[in-house]
């Protein structure tokens, strides 16, 4: 009778049951997103004449599908970069030398000013289809995406516990193991909440890199973005309220489908010798684990994967086993050859720019820039501290409740992706009524975009702080003040400072456009080397904008050098784990 029924049993395992056809219906619901949009990005490029976007309503889920694919396709790109860029940085102390200040310029450079560099090449590389104009496109999401997740896998590979550390050389791993078994979920939890702001931040982006201008042609691609640029070109409120509700339901879904299963699982991968009293849950994880067929087939490819073992796997060797190493004063030959090698590489980029705008500009020119600059960087400072005061306890509190946190995600991802550039008439309007300070005032834009670097890295921060830490500070009743100064800030900190580094140069790129606003007829500037940047851009005066970029970008690396990385390096020896 037992064998009876529990062969009838396996027989229900293998039928389908009506998980199967909820999973099925959803899976084959992307599918089709994913065909219909990919079949717009291999067709031919428009006439010039030919309209590309309709304000019809029932255009945007397409659009929606058309976006959605771009800023995918820059985050597999952004993880490419991040897991072989941020690693070597971390790895290599030479290499550590110049990719870190390299990635601080390049996260403060003016995000749109790639797409001037970038347009024709990937235009050539695909003449008269749309497909350069899609990786034109995607390259300019990627430069909004890829800098934060760089800098939140650096900031992991450097604070892994010590102990945890020992176990590894302990059992003999190589490197190779030691990335894929250790230093990799380590940093999991902090690299996917940096992830969700990066598909957060790339939403402002998109309005600039899907209509893409070419010297007088104007390619427009559709999406969103370019939805939003018409519609406000055009005066319609209503289909700008359209296409941001559109944002708000792919938001959520890809919170739901993407993120959310994606963070529950990550659960796993926290530090702690006790379990949480709070587990991360997804519906969408609890729905695969009900069906039968969704399981049977993702089962074969499991086992598959764990037989390659790619992550246990030894790449081959550069060097023999037995091979000696360098001598201390081989490497100190090689560490002097290297600074020599980055000085006259530095040397010659100043070199160059100099030589760029001196035949047009003269010393005032540049004493006045350096002034300008000053005035940003007190305007970065200020906005930073108030954010950090405000965001950090909040943050904290969220992240410390995971349900919270479940409920919270999806609303940050949306205030995050909200284009500020829609609220650009009302400023302009409230300065001018009220006869308001612009270098006050205008500066309230320049936290709106920022400001979330500091909420999801302070988020992922707490919600990775290891659970029996938090019971021991509960049973020496440690409360109050000194919780806060001695447990969960210094906790916390390493992620933090990932999110002010980010936003910080996040901040010098958002001056371009908070410093300089304009709105139909009215302009309103405030004094900044931001404000400076986008006039020369807007009278095409390159010897200025060079001069511009190259002043804010020598700021950021000293203001970096001489404040974060010594705080970094603090918190790096003192706060780790």
């Amino acid at each position: 009778m037992s064998r009876i029924s529990s062969i009838a049993s396996a027989g229900r395992r293998v039928l389908p049951n009506h998980w199967d056809l909820i999973a099925f219906a959803v899976i084959m619901a992307v599918l089709a997103a994913i065909a219909r949009g990919y079949h717009g990005i291999v067709a031919p490029l428009p006439p010039p004449d030919v309209p590309v976007i309709s304000l019809d309503y029932s255009e945007l889920p397409y659009y929606a599908a058309r976006t959605a694919l771009r800023m995918f396709a820059a985050l597999a790109a952004s993880f490419v970069f991040t897991f072989t860029y941020a690693t070597l940085a971390a790895k290599s102390r030479r290499a550590e030398m110049l990719l870190i200040p390299l990635l601080d310029i390049l996260q403060s450079v003016p995000i749109l000013g790639f797409l001037s560099f970038t347009v024709t090449f990937f235009l050539g590389l695909f003449p008269g289809n749309v497909l350069g104009a899609e990786l034109a496109a995607i390259f300019a999401i990627f430069t909004s995406q890829a800098w934060n997740m760089a800098f939140s896998l650096y900031q992991s590979l450097r604070t892994v516990p010590r102990d945890l550390d020992e176990v590894s050389r302990g059992y003999r791993l190589t490197g190779w193991q030691k990335f894929w078994q250790l230093e990799a979920p380590f940093a999991v939890p902090g690299l996917i909440w940096n992830t969700m702001m990066s598909m957060s931040g790339g939403w402002f982006f998109v309005v600039a890199s899907e209509a893409i201008t070419v010297g007088d042609t104007t390619i427009t691609l559709p999406g969103v973005g370019s939805y939003i640029a018409k519609a406000n070109d055009a005066g319609r409120w209503d289909a700008i309220l359209a296409a941001v509700a559109t944002m708000g339901v792919v938001i959520l879904l890809y919170d739901q489908l993407l993120f959310r299963p994606i963070i529950a699982w990550a659960g796993k991968f926290r530090v702690e010798l006790s379990a949480s009293q709070e587990v991360e849950r997804s519906w969408v994880l609890e729905l695969l684990q009900r069906t039968n067929w969704i399981r049977i087939g993702y089962r074969p490819v499991v086992a598959g994967l764990r037989s390659v073992s790619f992550w246990r796997m030894t790449p081959p060797r550069l060097f023999p086993p037995n091979a000696v190493a360098p001598s201390p004063v081989a490497s100190r030959i090689l560490d002097v050859a290297w600074i020599v090698a980055v000085a006259a590489l530095t040397v010659y980029a100043l070199w160059s720019v100099v030589a760029f705008v001196g035949t047009e500009l003269a010393w005032p020119d540049v004493l006045n820039v350096v002034q300008l600059t000053f005035y940003t960087l007190l305007r970065v400072i200020v906005l930073m501290a108030l954010a950090s005061a405000f965001w950090v306890p909040v943050s904290i509190w969220i992240g410390l409740r995971p349900r919270w946190a479940e409920a919270v995600q999806p609303i940050a991802q949306f205030l995050a992706a909200f284009p500020v550039n829609l609220l650009f008439g009302a400023a302009v309007s409230l300065v001018l009524i009220f006869h308001l300070n612009p270098d006050i005032w205008l500066s309230l834009l320049i936290v709106f975009g920022t400001q979330w670097y500091i909420v999801f890295n302070t988020i992922g921060g707490a919600a990775a702080f290891p659970n029996d830490l938090r019971e021991a500070a509960a049973n020496f009743r440690v409360h109050g003040w000194d919780w806060w100064r001695k447990v969960i800030l210094p906790g916390v900190m390493p992620y933090y400072l990932t999110g002010a580094i980010t936003a910080s140069g996040g901040s010098w790129n958002a001056s371009i456009v908070a410093e300089y606003v304009k709105w139909k007829d009215q302009l309103v500037t405030a004094h900044g080397v931001g404000a400076y940047i986008a006039e020369a851009t807007d009278k095409g005066d390159f010897p200025k904008i060079v001069l511009g970029v190259a002043v804010m970008s020598i700021f950021v690396t000293l203001f970096n050098r001489l404040f974060w990385r010594r705080l970094y390096a603090h918190a790096e020896r003192r706060l780790r784990l």
